[in-house]
């Protein structure tokens, strides 16, 4: 026994020494040495799960992703319930396979349509294919399965790679189709592929339909990869000696649209948050913009149109865009210089410019197309380019407008710009609408061209826009706080009235006293927050930002000077801080917070990792009365029926796919817990009420549990396929908010499970909600 003993205490030893001594190389940049030791341990302890996952989270760290996935996919096999290992495979999983690969798969409507296109080619005598960007393979297997001679495929993710190769090997197609780990514009002839083939097939396509660089790709494989396309001037050449492109070409759409939820995402909608006035927070707006000097920023971003919370408005009719024949390479060339266009469209309503929203319909072949639209049933979302500027209504007019198309190398920005002209809706010019036409001028934001001097705004991301445009959040935190400095003052006050004063007989030597002593408030929210600056607006509070960006300190320097917050009242802590891990450190060595602000919950819908230590730590620094906010976190949660999330979280079987058997290969990588909803629209059927599922005590860590069973009753017959989940944010015994109502800037989330459960209504179900250290776990039972 003894000796078993002194062997576990060294083998633990061991682990607890090569991990410090790996932080601390890890810090110092000493890389080499830092694999060195993990492959050291490993020829002493190769199956050793938890060695096996800490260096899959290094490797994770510094951009290894798919080495890393093979580290925390090693460990699982070693130990299945290995909680870590999960939530790290489960988080890399997110990165190397991300989640429209699902949705693609089993829409097959869009697979039979792209097997018909290639069928229809190589019958025709396109014998040699080369699928770029081949995924898990399947269009490279459909050219297999129609008879082609040749079939070659390239693919740059690794991970996507070693996937393709298990689907095709598991499809009876190893050897028969060439798969090449690389960019398609990397290729030659004949070092990669013998000879130039017939037929290109591709959808490296996006929302916005460039973005994944099709462009780029094609104009390479015309020059050099593919055979010449078929001539006018020598129509007698056969197909197998000309070359040719699936999808054919496309057809880019807009519409101008008003939608809220994409105004709060991009720009500041209100005039006073939190009891602060904005104004002074100067241009505020996110990081997507088509506008942009900034070659950094994403000129679009996508949404489901038809999912967004509040709808939306169309303004304008469907208007044809873009036109582009991807097999007319001189007109892939050209595109970028293609001379601006003139579009007149008539406004249809009255409303708000949020955004231009663009989708596109690929033609696959003179035949068959698919459609990316808003109203159609497709794995594809739209295109969102948003309006930056906070005025832009529209009454009832018609104007010209100009649609221009640049950098279209990467991207697909597009530009209106009103022209000075403007129609009633009679059609004739209207002078007397001066006002609307120096409104309707906000549709220039739009514009790509370089503008003509340095242009002053601050970016926030998406999130953070949401965030510092929901009212009530910071409502409810101006509230608690006011009240927690009141319950203070007076508990000093009481303090006071029981000491005996001793009557100065001298004057006073040192500098006079400044005033009563502060309270110290930290905000140690993520990313941009105002919470510091609502609470050092309650006087006599001392409050500490952890806001790190310049951009966004001069923000709130800015608004607390228009609010008259005093400088002195509103510190940065990351600057006094060498060490951001000692973050909740004492504001001095004499003193305490009377306040943390911990930030709870991720914009995704998951309870942040690491929150339970941060409470405890935060707990320990608290002066006597003093809060963590929140002081606590409810957990609700319902049973539904949704075949939405079961599509988008794993490919469900083999007649989406076509009879290929993919589905057990991609499946390797659904993750249990989707994020990122809007329960609010998402189509699905309610089975039970919502129920409490769990509470995090951030105050009492004695009132917390890591397990809990809950009775739910089904209000109604059907298959369980997922539990959606939100939290109510308790900041008091009083006041809380919701991260699932119409202002939350927060999303929700739903555990999804791999096999639905059949109720009826009335039945009782036993909901096990499990609540480790970083991920959440849901499993029901009759």
């Amino acid at each position: 026994m003894r000796l078993c003993f002194c062997v576990f205490l060294t083998y633990e030893s061991f682990r607890f020494t090569l991990f410090k001594w790996a932080d601390e190389l890890d810090s110092l940049g000493r890389i080499q040495d830092l694999f060195d030791c993990y492959e050291q341990a490993l020829e002493l302890f190769p199956t050793d799960e938890v060695i096996i996952n800490s260096m899959g989270e290094h490797l994770f760290r510094m951009g290894f992703r798919d080495e890393a996935a093979g580290h925390f996919h090693k460990a699982l096999k070693l130990k299945p319930d290995y909680p870590e290992a999960k939530e790290n495979f489960y988080r890399v999983a997110n990165w190397l396979v991300e989640r429209w690969h699902f949705l693609m798969l089993n829409d097959r409507r869009r697979n039979h349509k792209y097997q018909q296109a290639i069928q229809k080619a190589v019958e025709g005598g396109c014998n040699t294919v080369l699928d770029i960007g081949t995924g898990t393979g399947i269009l490279g297997m459909c050219a297999k399965k129609a008879g082609a001679a040749e079939v070659y495929a390239c693919e740059l993710s690794k991970t996507m790679y070693e996937l393709a190769c298990e689907v095709v090997t598991a499809n009876g197609m190893n050897g028969r189709i060439k798969i090449l780990h690389m960019k398609s514009l990397e290729m030659e002839v004949p070092k990669d592929i013998p000879k130039r083939v017939s037929l290109v097939v591709t959808e490296t396509v996006d929302a916005g339909l460039f973005g994944e660089g099709i462009i780029e790709s094609l104009i390479h494989a015309w020059n050099h990869l593919l055979l010449p396309p078929q001539s006018t001037q020598d129509p007698s050449r056969p197909p197998s000696q000309a070359g040719r492109v699936i999808p054919a070409g496309a057809t880019v759409f807009g519409m101008a649209v008003q939608c809220l939820e994409i105004r709060r995402h991009h720009r500041l909608c209100v005039s006073e948050v939190g009891g602060l006035a904005t104004a002074a927070a100067g241009e505020l707006h996110s990081p997507v913009s088509c506008s942009s000097e900034d070659d950094s920023t994403e000129p679009y971003t996508t949404e489901r149109l038809s999912r967004l919370p509040g709808g939306y408005t169309p303004l304008t009719e469907p208007f044809n865009a873009l036109d582009i024949d991807f097999n007319n390479v001189q007109e892939l060339e050209g595109l970028c210089s293609r001379e601006v266009s003139r579009v007149r469209l008539p406004v249809t309503g009255e409303g708000l410019l949020d955004a231009l929203a663009v989708w596109f319909q690929l033609h696959l072949d003179q035949q068959s197309s698919l459609s990316t639209g808003p109203k159609e049933d497709t794995c594809w979302e739209q295109a969102i380019y948003p309006v930056q500027t906070p005025h832009s209504r529209i009454i009832y007019i018609r104007h010209v407008c100009t649609l221009s198309v640049q950098n279209i190398r990467n991207t697909f920005p597009l530009a209106l710009r009103t022209a000075s002209t403007l129609w009633g809706p009679s059609g004739n010019p209207n002078p007397s609408l001066n006002a609307e036409a120096e409104l309707c001028s906000a549709l220039a934001c739009l514009g790509t061209e370089q503008s003509s001097g340095p242009r002053d705004y601050t970016m926030l991301e998406c999130a953070e826009m949401a965030l510092l445009n929901n009212q009530p959040y910071h409502d409810s935190f101006r509230r608690a706080l006011a009240k927690l400095i009141n319950n203070l003052k007076d508990a000093r006050s009481v303090q006071g009235q029981g000491l005996e004063v001793m009557p100065l007989t001298d004057p006073p030597s040192g500098p006079m006293d400044p005033g009563p002593d502060p309270f110290y408030v930290l905000d140690v929210s993520e990313g941009f927050s105002v919470l510091s600056l609502i609470a050092a607006s309650q006087g006599q509070v001392k409050a500490y930002s952890s806001v790190e960006k310049t951009q966004h300190q001069a923000v709130l320097r800015r608004l607390a000077m228009a609010n008259g917050v005093p400088e002195e009242a509103l510190e940065f802590w990351l600057n006094q801080v060498e060490d951001e891990q000692a973050v909740l450190q004492r504001p001095s060595r004499e003193k305490l917070w009377s306040s943390i602000i911990l930030d709870c919950v991720e914009t995704c819908g998951l309870v942040r990792q690491k929150l339970m230590e941060k409470a405890t730590l935060a707990r320990c620094l608290l002066e006597d009365g003093g809060q963590i906010f929140p002081e606590r976190i409810v957990l609700y949660g319902m049973l539904v029926e949704s075949d939405t999330l079961l599509l988008e979280s794993a490919v469900q079987g083999q007649e989406p796919t076509l009879g290929f058997n993919i589905a057990p290969f991609i499946n390797q990588f659904t993750v249990p817990v989707h994020v990122f909803l809007d329960l609010s629209t998402l189509q699905c059927r309610h089975l039970s009420d919502s129920v409490e599922l769990f509470i995090l005590d951030l105050m009492n860590t004695n009132a917390n549990y890591t397990n809990r069973d809950v009775k739910v009753q089904a209000s109604a017959s059907g298959r369980v396929t997922a539990v959606p989940f939100w939290y109510q944010i308790h900041l008091n015994e009083e006041i809380s908010v919701s991260t699932f109502n119409q202002d939350s800037h927060w999303k929700q989330a739903a555990v999804v499970l791999h096999q639905p459960l059949a109720v009826r209504e009335g039945d009782w179900l036993n909901v096990r909600y499990i609540c480790p250290t970083k991920c959440i776990s849901i499993t029901m039972t009759m």
